[in-house]
């Protein structure tokens, strides 16, 4: 009995113990693990293993001319010269990519074209043939064709050098609503250059699956709360979807000569759909001179944000309302009995309503009361931003635009205007506002309570029941609806 109690606080003890000796090593190397770059590793053993299969077709391909098979000789002479080219192809240039030399490997790309493949697949074939046949001339052909090759890939090289980009965009951009943005190339060099397109970066690949940390509890099969120990382990787990913003310039800009130390521009007409945030993290200066083997790419730093404004271009919805809102509005303040200032004639324009008839018998001509603050007029928009799943897509956007609209159209310096939204701290003007307006999500709604009453009128787009509303907002308001057919 006391043997089995002494087995049992053993065990307990090894339970909380935190870690064992060799759980240290296995942290550094699952660490070690998780930062290397699997897809490099496992493309370098790839082609490990193909250069080995070509190899070993080589030393059969002249064990098969030894003994006279031409056939034999002809198919596995074929085999390693195919395998040693799709392991140049498809791995070489990738691990070219992750040298130590950050400048080498950033600087430029290349991607094979299809006529560079038609014209590698006939110098393979060609190279094949001169083996089998042993004749000196189809040698010399294959060696003049990867020269051109050589020849072609200097060329690019140095048409893409001394080149300058600069690209000039418009400040204020509105959805929908076509710009000219212009490019600038400069060629800085000492000779011409030819066939150059400036063209936006791909963006990077990015693994599916990643390796991250986890445990192993001991014994597995036990409860957490009822194993030993834990020690680290990797598991391979899906990387969550990444949302990225578009890029600005989406389409290639072809400049067809610059010559040396020459200025030239072009003119591109955009036209985003959307409001929001546009990045461009990189252009490229790519060439495919002199024979359109492969396509250089220089990758030219280049960084700028464009923050593309709602549309504000009238709508039936818009239309609808103003008339409405405008009528409201000039109650609003013909009616908040201000002091009288003065008595003058009767203008175009002037409201009957403030006709003085006692003074216009005395004066036998129609006067008006002029009152002190008549034309000193607060609009307060109030973009009331409904929670996450509260409307559709269609009509949040709706109503996006039809607040940026507003705040456009009243923006003309006749109206003092001020808004309010959540978060909303930009200046209080109407490009303040649409710059807001252009990248606001849904969010929890919370204006309304903390909204003061003050002395202007609001303007109150929201997408809230009309029994949620605070009473003491109904009289100096205008409330528009999310999401409500009119």
């Amino acid at each position: 009995m006391e043997e089995e109690k002494n087995r049992l606080n053993s065990l307990i003890e090894i339970r909380h113990v935190p870690s064992l000796p060799g759980c240290t090593h296995l942290s550094r190397i699952t660490k070690f693990l998780g930062e290397i770059d699997r897809e490099a590793w496992l493309r370098f053993f790839i082609a490990l293993l193909g250069l080995v299969f070509s190899f070993g077709f080589a030393i059969l391909s002249s064990s098969f001319r030894d003994e006279g098979n031409l056939w034999g000789t002809a198919i596995t002479a074929s085999l390693a010269l195919l395998t040693a080219g799709i392991v140049g192809l498809t791995t070489v240039p990738y691990l070219a990519k992750r040298v130590a030399l950050e400048r080498v490997r950033v600087a430029v790309r290349y991607d094979l074209t299809r006529e560079g493949l038609v014209y590698l697949a006939v110098v393979m074939i060609i190279a094949i043939a001169a083996l089998n046949t042993g004749n000196n001339l189809l040698f010399i052909v294959v060696a003049a064709m990867l020269a051109a090759v050589l020849v072609s890939g200097i060329a690019s090289t140095v048409v893409l050098l001394g080149l300058k980009l600069d690209v000039v965009i418009p400040e204020h951009v509105f959805a929908g609503k076509p710009f000219i943005s212009t490019v600038y190339l400069r060629n800085q060099g000492r000779i011409p250059s030819f066939s150059v397109s400036v063209v936006p970066q791909k963006p990077p690949a990015r693994r599916k699956w990643k390796w991250q940390p986890a445990t192993l509890g001991i014994p597995p099969f036990r409860p957490p709360e009822r194993q030993w120990f834990r020690i680290p382990d990797l598991q391979l787990r899906p990387l969550a979807p990444r949302r990225s913003e578009p890029a600005i310039l989406g389409h290639p800009v072809y400049f067809p000569y610059l010559g040396r130390q020459r200025s030239e521009s072009a003119a591109v007409e955009l036209n985003f759909l959307r409001r929001g945030r546009y990045v461009q993290n990189g252009l490229g200066l790519a060439t495919r001179f002199p024979f359109s083997f492969l396509t250089k790419t220089r990758i030219v730093p280049f960084e700028r944000e464009l923050i593309v404004l709602p549309a504000v271009e009238p709508t039936e919805e818009f239309l609808t309302i103003l008339p409405a809102l405008r009528g409201e509005f000039e109650v609003f303040v013909a009616g908040r009995g201000y002091d009288l200032y003065r008595l003058r004639e009767f203008s175009a324009g002037d409201p009957a309503r403030h006709i003085d008839w006692k003074a216009t018998a005395r004066a036998q001509t129609v006067m008006v009361r002029e009152f002190t603050r008549e034309d000193e007029r607060k609009l307060r928009i109030v973009f009331d931003n409904p929670a996450p799943g509260c409307v559709s897509e269609d009509a949040y956007e709706a109503s996006v635009r039809l607040g940026a609209s507003l705040a456009w159209h009243f923006a003309d310096g006749s109206t003092d205007l001020s808004f309010c939204a959540p978060g909303f701290a930009g200046p209080q003007d109407a490009l303040g506002f649409l710059r807001y307006l252009a990248v606001i999500e849904p969010a929890e709604p919370l204006v309304l309570e903390s909204l003061s009453s003050g002395n202007a009128y609001n303007l109150i787009i929201t997408a809230r029941q009309r029994g949620s509303i605070p009473t003491q907002l109904w009289t100096n308001s205008y409330f528009i609806f999310i999401g409500e057919k009119r």
